[in-house]
């Protein structure tokens, strides 16, 4: 069985947060972590603006977010 332990998953999705947010800054976006995790509405701002983004990293990073925040919650 592949399953990770829940501090497993959280530090992997995180891993993946940070990414977006680097990813972001070379933008000219800035990111706060907690809220996005907290704010559905910034969470959904800030995605929104990365899936508009000619960086095809960036998209894919979105889309790994996305997927761990409906998962959350």
């Amino acid at each position: 069985m592949n399953a990770l332990p829940d501090s497993e998953r959280r530090a992997l999705d995180l891993v993946d947060i940070i990414d977006l947010k680097w990813l972001l800054a070379g933008e000219g976006i800035r990111l706060h972590v907690e809220r996005l995790q907290g704010d559905p509405a910034y969470a959904a701002e800030v995605l929104a603006r990365a899936d508009a983004s000619g960086n095809a990293a960036l998209r894919d990073a979105a889309g790994r977010v996305r997927r761990h925040l409906a998962a959350a919650g």
